[in-house]
């Protein structure tokens, strides 16, 4: 094979998105689903063709099972149809009734500035555009809490009758404290019309079983103590396919497999891809990871979620130049453009090795919309995606995964505080330390 054969051979590939379609067609892959497992053996199954020794390793999990859901005024439902409201993942089942309080964006001003006490509480899901910060959906449900809120309603700025999901909870209570909902916008801005001031009704019906999930992996290159880790997260929520959020991670994660296989012998550095579980409730199957290993062996980490959505791959590098440089570096081999986002981002798999203060990415693309834009709705389909798309990012993430484990970069880890400062340096710890996730001190 000459030094580009392999360029034409990832581009007119079928092994990833033929992959991808398995995903999406399996239905529901909520953390601790039979679905979820089975997605994590089509996985395992589809690395075994390419890379050695894949295999699944299983961990217990909090189980959460979806019943009926509703919102009532005056007895009757405020949502016209069944499917304009959802009760968000982890949410506890209960039935409570209080005054509705509209917090805007659920800014923390926007908390202060209101009597949540006893209240149903709704949020939308975005943040103006002149505000300093990304606030995550687990940061405006525990401002809620914080406030003695009732009940959460996150409403979604996305417009198309589509409810937005996430899990609420933390590591120490997976199941949160006051139940929560999501409602599209549509409903949200009847709610806030209507009833705003009024007593309103949230009732969430769900099951909480215990459970297990599964993390996948699989290995090329030589058998090194140190390893380039290629992750993805096979889990999804439950009420939509997941194809973007995260089956083309896991299916590129299957693709760059394919193709390093062909490039084995370039690589100086073990390469171990991991498809994680339980992503969506808390980054389970990552923090499981991370426990069990010896940080030391791990040269960085090339996390794969949200890649496809849009043409221009996004690579969050956490502060570590040596991963910005590498990314330039293909960028221009490839004059491609690659977007490089320096600050850190605490919300995927790739979290747990960085807080430690291990180099990784965030790989994700540019969408030009604010927040998941189809993402945690009904509406995260396959048809969104394109194959062309796929298959150029394929090409600029086996260069990119090749150019780390070659013995060219050499991104040095970094002790946790730096992490942990700039995490208050960008103003992200206030939102952490309610949500129950800033590590670094009591």
């Amino acid at each position: 094979m000459s030094d580009t054969d392999w360029i034409g051979e990832t581009f007119t590939s079928d092994a990833g998105w033929d992959h991808l379609e398995t995903l999406v067609d399996i239905g529901n892959r909520m953390a601790g689903s039979d679905g979820e497992r089975a997605a994590a053996a089509e996985t395992r199954d589809a690395l075994a063709e390419h890379a050695r020794n894949a295999r699944l390793s299983e961990f217990e999990v909090q189980g959460w099972e979806r019943g009926e859901s509703a919102i009532r005024a005056d007895g009757e439902p405020v949502a016209a149809l069944a499917h304009e409201c959802i009760a968000l993942p982890r949410s506890p089942a209960d039935e409570v009734t209080g005054e509705l309080v509209d917090v805007g964006h659920g800014l923390p001003e926007e908390f202060a500035d209101a009597d949540c006490e006893g209240c149903v509480v709704m949020a939308r899901s975005d943040v103006p555009d002149w505000y300093d910060r990304y606030i995550h959906r687990r940061e405006k449900y525990y401002h809620a809490v914080e406030a003695g809120a009732a009940a959460f309603v996150y409403r979604n700025h996305v417009e198309g009758v589509l409810p937005a999901t996430g899990s609420v909870g933390t590591a120490e209570a997976p199941i949160g404290e006051i139940p929560a909902v999501g409602v599209a916008s549509e409903t949200g801005a009847r709610l806030s019309r209507r009833y705003d001031g009024d007593a309103v009704t949230v009732a969430v019906d769900c099951e909480t079983p215990d459970s297990t999930s599964r993390n996948v992996h699989a290995e090329l290159g030589p058998d090194t103590d140190e390893r380039l880790l290629v992750t993805s997260h096979v889990d999804a929520h439950d009420i939509a396919e997941g194809a973007m959020d995260n089956g083309a991670g896991t299916a590129m994660v299957v693709e760059l497999a394919r193709a390093l296989a062909g490039r084995e012998h370039e690589l100086d550095t073990r390469v171990e891809f991991v498809a994680f579980g339980a992503e969506e409730v808390g980054l389970v199957g990552s923090n499981h990871l991370a426990a069990e290993t010896d940080l030391d062996d791990v040269t960085a980490v090339l996390n794969l979620d949200g890649v496809v959505q849009g043409r221009t791959l996004e690579c969050y590098t956490h502060g570590f130049d040596a991963l910005a440089d590498a990314a330039e570096r293909v960028a221009d081999r490839f004059d491609h453009p690659i977007s490089l986002t320096p600050e850190q981002g605490p919300h995927s798999d790739h979290w747990p090795f960085v807080r430690r203060g291990v180099p990784g990415y965030h790989v994700t693309s540019e969408t030009g919309e604010s927040g998941r834009g189809w993402g945690h709705t009904h509406a995260d389909t396959l048809d969104k995606l394109e194959p062309r798309t796929f298959r150029e990012q394929a090409v600029l993430l086996t260069d990119l995964a090749v150019t780390l484990a070659d013995g060219t970069v050499d991104p040095e880890p970094v002790d946790p505080s730096v992490i942990a400062d700039a995490l208050e340096s960008q103003g992200l710890a206030e939102g952490m330390r309610i949500t129950g996730d800033w590590p670094f001190d009591g």
